[in-house]
Order: structure tokens, then C-alpha cells, then sequence
């Protein structure tokens, strides 16, 4: 969700066992004594230090890999406005796919108010709110003059400062920029219950209003990279303010960590993104809709999950992860969770058929079933997660 489905209210139905009992979970308070509350309970100052300088350090290097791709996908976008065709069109398609697949992981760096999604200036609304009402950005079946694009009376100019004051304006579905703004743009609404959906590239051509439709395709790009770019760089090594004050308190850095993987897991993931749809049967609650790419989705939050934990990415070497310090302190628990995070992953990476099928037919479907199954294994994990807050006497809650 972005910032603004955090009022969103919540329809998460208590569907299985696990999540009829978040309430119980979603706050682990450890009761830290004040003598203690700048260590974590078990762990060595030295490993506690290197574990936040390891986390931050996967931060950096996840961030990195996602402003690279979301220029790359700039690129392919700007090609095809220029040279509007079917394959410039595809071009842009997969460019946007391959970038959001960078980009997923990076949701389990949020929900501690940290430079994404910080309350005051964090630019997360911006960048991946949803769901989104596409009608308020561009025309939709049944109202061919619907949205900003086509509203030029109100919007004689389609600027970079009409995107950003209209987004979530009177409404929190009412999403002007970000990835699904632009997925919409490229795919247009999607009224095909087997497949995404099928912009013509006509509408970039001698459609009505296709320069407006250009121009605003062009700058929310242009601003999705930005809003990308100032949150990698708050999070640098050496220079990167954020950064230097987060290793700095490596209790706390450790609980946002452990948050962030709560949070996702449990209230967001299991909870917003799966539960919902599972309940509605409805193809608007999947999370991106118009590409049909939420089985992606669902995976690249969890590969997210499973590199906080265990410090993965190829560009961090020779830490110290989380795994390893719990690890030295509860074996057990440690090797309990790797073994979730690693079916939940497996699970949905083994979904049969498109999200938007998945959540349809009777709870026996095999489609319904595989989903019931991982939104189960995620609430498993984010009970583990607890669990292992509670070991360090620490306090995080798995709501978003």
C-alpha cells in the first residue's frame, strides 16, 4: 500500500486459524529494562553494530539495483514516445516488468518510517500506492473522457506539480503517479479475465489527447526515478544521512529490520494483498492489475523478506546478518524461520495460474488452495518473526 491505504479500511477477513489470530500477534512487546535499552538481549555490541551496517548495506545495494532499472525502463519509455509502435511499445512493457521485479524486494525496507515512507516527506504515495481508480487518470470503458489526461479544462497543461497535487487527492484511490499510473498507461485497463490489458499504441498517436497522454506518461517516469534516486541516496554509505543515523542506534535499526519483515509479511502481504482478493474474488484488488504481474509481485516481496534476514545480495559480501546473530542465540528459532521463508517463497513461486485466476472458483479450486496455502506459510513466518522479537526484547508490530 501507499501511504495513503494506511486509512484505508481494513476488510481483511480472518480466513484461517493463523490470521484469525492476528490481533494476538500483531504486538510483541519484550519489556526492554532501561538499564538495557541500547543493546539487543543476547547479541554482542560488536555483532549488533555489524548487523545494521550489513542491513543498511543491502538497503543501499537493493535501491541501487532498483534506480538502475527504473532509468533503463526511462530509456525504453522515452524510445517508444518517441517512435510509437508495437514492438517500442512491448519494449517499454518488459522494461517496466524487469524494474518493478527490482523494485518489490525494497517493500520490506518500509513501515518504520524510514526515507520511503516517512510521514512528513517520505515519497511512497508517490511511488507505489494502490489500489487505483484508473479513471480518474485516463479514459475507461463506458467514459472515453474520463480522467486528467482528457480533462483539459481543468488541466490545460499536464506538469510534473499536477501529478504530484493531485495524487490521492480527495480520494485514496484517486493514483496520479508512480509504478501503477504507468502500468496503466502502458497496458490500459484490464476487462480480460485471462489475460492484462491492450492499450492500442494508436492511443500515442492520432488518438485524442495522445501528447497529453505522452507528456504524462513521460513525467511521472521522470519522477518515479527521481522520488527512487533521493531514497537510495539517504541511505549511502559515508554519505547518506539517513544511513548514519541508523546504524548508529543498532537496537533500534535491528527492530525496524525485524518490523519491516513483520509488517510486510503479516498485515500487508498476507493481509492487503492476498486475503482481500481472496475474499472479493474481485480483479481490482489484485495489486498490479492492468500487467497481470501480481504472481511476481507476491514472490518479489518475499524474496525482499528472505534478504533482510539472511543479508543476501550479490553485491554484499562477508556480512553479518540477522540469521547469524539469532542464530547465536536461539539456533531453533533461526533455523525455523530460514525453513519459512523458504516454503513460503517456494509456494508462491509454484502458483498454477495468474493471480486474477487464482483468487476465482470454489475454496476447493486448485487455485484457491494454493493461495490459501502461502497466505497460511506468510502468517506462519510473521508469527516467527515475532517470535524472534521476543527473543531480543524488542517491540514491533506486524500492522501496516
Amino acid at each position: 500500500m501507499g501511504h495513503g491505504d494506511r486509512s484505508r479500511q481494513r476488510r481483511v477477513v480472518r480466513l484461517v486459524a493463523g490470521l484469525a489470530s492476528l490481533a494476538a500477534a500483531v504486538s510483541v512487546a519484550g519489556a526492554t529494562p532501561a538499564s538495557a535499552a541500547s543493546t539487543v538481549k543476547g547479541v554482542s555490541a560488536k555483532d549488533a553494530r555489524a548487523a545494521a551496517d550489513t542491513y543498511a548495506d543491502v538497503v543501499f545495494a537493493s535501491y541501487d539495483d532498483s534506480v538502475q532499472s527504473a532509468t533503463a525502463m526511462k530509456a525504453a519509455i522515452t524510445a517508444f514516445l518517441a517512435n510509437p509502435n508495437d514492438a517500442t511499445l512491448a519494449a517499454a512493457k518488459q522494461a517496466w516488468l524487469s524494474s518493478r521485479n527490482d523494485y518489490l524486494p525494497t517493500e520490506a525496507f518500509r513501515f518504520y518510517d524510514g526515507p520511503i515512507d516517512n510521514p512528513k516527506h517520505g515519497p511512497e504515495g508517490r511511488i507505489n500506492a494502490w489500489p487505483m481508480d484508473e479513471a480518474y487518470v485516463d479514459y475507461v470503458v463506458g467514459s472515453p473522457s474520463a480522467g486528467i489526461i482528457n480533462n483539459t479544462a481543468k488541466y490545460p497543461a499536464i506538469t510534473t506539480e499536477v501529478l504530484t497535487e493531485t495524487n490521492e487527492k480527495g480520494g485514496e484511490k484517486n493514483i496520479s503517479t508512480g509504478w501503477h499510473a504507468i502500468e496503466f498507461l502502458l497496458w490500459g485497463q484490464d476487462n480480460n479475465p485471462n489475460g492484462s490489458g491492450a492499450r492500442p499504441v494508436a492511443d500515442y498517436m492520432a488518438a485524442t489527447n495522445a501528447q497529453r497522454r505522452a507528456e504524462y506518461l513521460r513525467l511521472t517516469t521522470d519522477l518515479l526515478v527521481s522520488d527512487l534516486t533521493n531514497v537510495r541516496e539517504r541511505w549511502a554509505p559515508n554519505t547518506g544521512a539517513y544511513r548514519k543515523k541508523f546504524v548508529a542506534n543498532p537496537k533500534q535499526a535491528i527492530t525496524n529490520a525485524l518490523r519491516g519483515m513483520g509488517a510486510l509479511s503479516v498485515g500487508e502481504l498476507a493481509g492487503e494483498r492476498m486475503s482481500v482478493p481472496y475474499e472479493t474474488k474481485d480483479q481490482e484488488d489484485e495489486h498490479s492489475c492492468f500487467s497481470d504481474n501480481t504472481n511476481a509481485d507476491v514472490v518479489g516481496d518475499l524474496v525482499g523478506i528472505r534478504r533482510v534476514y539472511l543479508a543476501e545480495h550479490p553485491d554484499v559480501q562477508g556480512g553479518t546478518s540477522l540469521s547469524s546473530i539469532v542464530a547465536k542465540v536461539n539456533p531453533q528459532l533461526d533455523a525455523k524461520l530460514r525453513g519459512q521463508l523458504d516454503q513460503s517463497l517456494a509456494l508462491a513461486r509454484a502458483f498454477p495460474v495468474p493471480f486474477e485466476q487464482l483468487i476465482q472458483g470454489a475454496d476447493s479450486a486448485p487455485g484457491r488452495i494454493a493461495m490459501m496455502n502461502t497466505i497460511n506459510a506468510i502468517q506462519d513466518q510473521g508469527d516467527t518473526i515475532a517470535q524472534v522479537a521476543k527473543q531480543f526484547q524488542v517491540k514491533i508490530t506486524l500492522e501496516t
